[in-house]
């Protein structure tokens, strides 16, 4: 579907551009952006968002991909000097280049296609953002959410909640956008730990060992973790080995991790994760 602006919205970016006000007026509130934040906008679309937040803050930057929308946003926003685009993917892009003297703070309707391994991306800069407003598909706000014994408790929101407190605000239809969706969406708050409350000695063994065992999450932690840990070393650190790897929060993986650590493996932890 085109836009007013003559703009289709391309697939393969996985766009579909916010139009509903009240939806817009509610995210806004829901940031409440103020004059001298250091906001980031990834993926700004045909800028629905961007307008609202230059209104109060000219300083805006935004990471765009989709080099046919940058004249766009250009041309709409031509009387703001000091706003800035990012020719870039938001998935390799560096966001601690952006940081000046202020925290960042990043707010994006994220596309679904890319939108888990951008969190995990984002999450490796968490020590230089205030925090994070996102739109994302339902389901994935939900993980993000999850505790132990939830259907949705896995991967996501282990790796999430180490490093941030998760706080889903408010659903939108499809309706709110063109083209609209086949799902259900919701934002969601991230908001950095300022202090991680489970710090792992090893950060990549900690995501090794979630990995492995939400890989075969219907097993038992006893065969799930099978060749990384033992039974005697689940025991030892207070953990029952016939859990399921949805039973443990992250306190416990953490100790898993660091029990490895301690006993320093050659073999886990080296790879770079993958983004399930």
């Amino acid at each position: 579907m085109s836009s007013k602006h003559g703009h289709q919205a391309r697939k393969r970016f996985g766009q579909n551009f916010l139009h509903d006000p009240g939806v817009i007026e509610r995210i806004i509130r829901a940031i409440h952006p103020k004059p001298d934040d250091a906001l980031v906008e990834i993926g700004p679309g045909l800028g629905a968002l961007t307008e609202e937040m230059l209104a109060v803050n000219s300083n805006l930057q935004v990471v765009e991909l989709d080099r046919d929308l940058i004249p766009v946003l250009r041309t709409k926003f031509f009387n703001y000097p000091n706003f800035r685009i990012h020719e870039a993917d938001a998935l390799k892009f560096d966001f601690g280049e952006l940081v000046a003297d202020k925290p960042l703070r990043i707010i994006g309707n994220l596309p679904y296609n890319i939108s888990t391994p951008l969190i995990f991306h984002l999450l490796g800069h968490s020590g230089v953002v205030q925090d994070m407003h996102f739109m994302l598909q339902k389901e994935v706000v939900q993980r993000m959410a999850a505790v132990p014994g939830d259907n949705n408790y896995g991967r996501l929101g282990i790796m999430t909640q180490y490093f941030c407190r998760v706080q889903p605000l408010f659903e939108v239809g499809p309706g709110a956008f063109r083209p609209a969706p086949k799902v259900d969406s919701a934002i969601v708050r991230l908001v950095p730990h300022k202090t991680l409350p489970h710090p792992a000695k090893d950060y990549k063994l900690l995501q090794a060992v979630v990995r492995t065992a939400f890989s075969a999450r219907r097993k038992t932690l006893r065969k799930a973790l099978a060749g990384m840990v033992s039974v005697d070393q689940l025991n030892s650190v207070g953990i029952n080995d016939g859990l399921r790897p949805e039973n443990l929060g992250l306190a416990e993986y953490v100790a898993i991790a660091d029990l490895l650590a301690d006993s320093k493996p050659e073999n886990f932890g080296a790879d770079e994760v993958s983004h399930d």
